[in-house]
């Protein structure tokens, strides 16, 4: 049955049977990946998975059915688990079906070249990445997989109530991560390009780039243990901002897993601070127009140089607290509930870049890798303390690679003592980015 003709007859028998409000959210991610290893392709995997779900409203309560097919017996299993799921829910707190905006954000798709690269140039690519790589410099022992994927999402949200949305974003990426070898010192590199474009994948820069990654790290040492100046890196920041990200959430903080309830309009940052959330970036990597519940998406600074300006909202928690939804509901797939989640979420770049930011610390450290993200770290309390990688900076110079220590602190603590942000923002991977930040001090274990 075709997806059109499915989602109309699935809405018109879901209210024949008795579900007061219905919500079809459909979704379709056609993938491909491949990875490189000792000259010839060891993976090769090419997807189409699509999917839908229905959520509706039985006497007041919500509930939830999916499936992968879209036949009769599609529609019949589908309100029959929306009329059990419903029945299940005990709390009188619920969400909502949304009948729609009046109007919507104008947001332009990126052009894209994806679906136009024939497979053949892609694992032609993935192979160029791992020569360049093992080519790059002669410490290099191994590559340890070089990888290739695009994908592409489509989503389509279409209710009772006549509202029908649909967006379609893509990203391609490429990375490479080799292994160096000097002497009894080994350490591992990587390199990774993102874009909308597959002729942006750059071969050379990423096998080049991966390889000096490697070599750079080479007899790390550990140090003394103390209190040093740290500047986090730009990718490392990223890890730990996404790692706490949701502290912002309007959700967990009604679930008593943030510290941050009824802060809004308090300074809870340093003045260099202001933490964006912005669905609507060109070619970002979760922009989209309307949020999972069909509210209109909206730029918005959380934090604004230092003060919280509001928590992350959907429908459902900004009714329980009075406010506006800032259009932060989230589906991590078509199967899964409505959530509280950032978008693009990243701190506002400052401007100076990495190396002036060394020259303004003069000496310390900074730290280009964090491990350890989910042991070592409460995404309640703040507290961390991760296994760490960087290199020790001496008169605003980069000086000794360090490996093998821990760096202690708190979140909450450490956006307070942020003296500078830089102007690198990177996106590694993610929907969640960060320049290169200069946090102040920080505990490291070492020797």
């Amino acid at each position: 049955m075709k997806l059109d003709m499915f989602m109309d007859k699935l809405l018109a028998e879901a209210k024949a049977a008795g579900i007061d409000t219905a919500e079809v959210y459909y979704e379709e991610e056609p993938s491909f990946s491949a990875r490189a290893m000792d000259g010839e392709i060891r993976d090769y995997k090419v997807s189409a998975a699509c999917g839908l779900g229905l959520r509706g409203t039985v006497k007041g309560k919500m509930g939830y059915a999916a499936t992968q097919a879209f036949d009769d017996a599609a529609v019949e299993q589908l309100i029959e688990g929306v009329k059990e799921s419903a029945a299940l829910v005990e709390t009188d707190e619920q969400d909502e079906i949304f009948a729609g905006e009046k109007e919507y954000p104008q947001v332009k798709e990126t052009e894209t070249d994806m679906d136009s690269v024939p497979a053949e140039e892609k694992l032609a690519l993935c192979l160029a990445i791992e020569k360049a790589a093992k080519e790059a410099d002669e410490r290099i022992w191994k590559v340890n997989g070089a990888t290739v994927a695009t994908a592409r999402s489509t989503i389509r949200l279409k209710n009772s109530f006549g509202l029908d949305l649909q967006w379609t974003g893509g990203i391609c990426y490429a990375y490479a991560m080799p292994i160096a070898k000097d002497g009894d010192s080994t350490a591992t590199g990587m390199k990774m390009i993102c874009g909308a474009r597959f002729a942006d994948l750059d071969a050379e820069k990423i096998g080049k780039g991966a390889s000096e990654d490697a070599v750079s790290k080479l007899h790390g040492q550990a140090l003394e243990a103390g209190t040093y100046r740290v500047i986090m890196f730009n990718d490392a920041m990223s890890d730990l901002l996404r790692t706490f990200s949701g502290i912002f959430s309007a959700e967990n903080v009604q679930q008593n897993l943030s510290l941050l309830g009824g802060k809004e309009g308090e300074k809870i940052a340093s003045e260099a601070v202001t933490l964006m959330d912005d669905p609507l970036m060109e070619g970002g990597f979760a922009t989209c127009p309307f949020d999972a519940e069909g509210s209109a998406s909206r730029t918005k600074a959380v934090i604004d140089k230092g003060v919280l300006t509001t928590l992350l909202h959907s429908r459902k928690t900004a009714r329980k607290q009075g406010v506006e939804t800032t259009g932060n509901a989230s589906r991590g797939s078509y199967a899964a509930p409505v959530r509280v989640a950032p978008t693009n979420f990243f701190f506002k770049p400052g401007e100076k870049d990495l190396a002036g930011l060394m020259a303004d610390m003069g000496e310390g450290l900074v730290i280009t890798e964090l491990g350890g993200l989910h042991a070592g770290a409460n995404p309640t309390s703040g507290d961390f303390s991760l296994l760490s990688k960087g290199y020790t900076v001496k008169n605003g110079l980069r000086d000794k690679t360090v490996e093998q220590i821990t760096v202690a602190g708190n979140f909450y603590e450490l956006l307070k003592n942020v003296r500078a942000v830089g102007s690198d923002l990177l996106f590694p991977g993610s929907s969640v980015g960060s320049p290169s930040v200069d946090v102040g001090t920080l505990q490291v274990s070492g020797k």
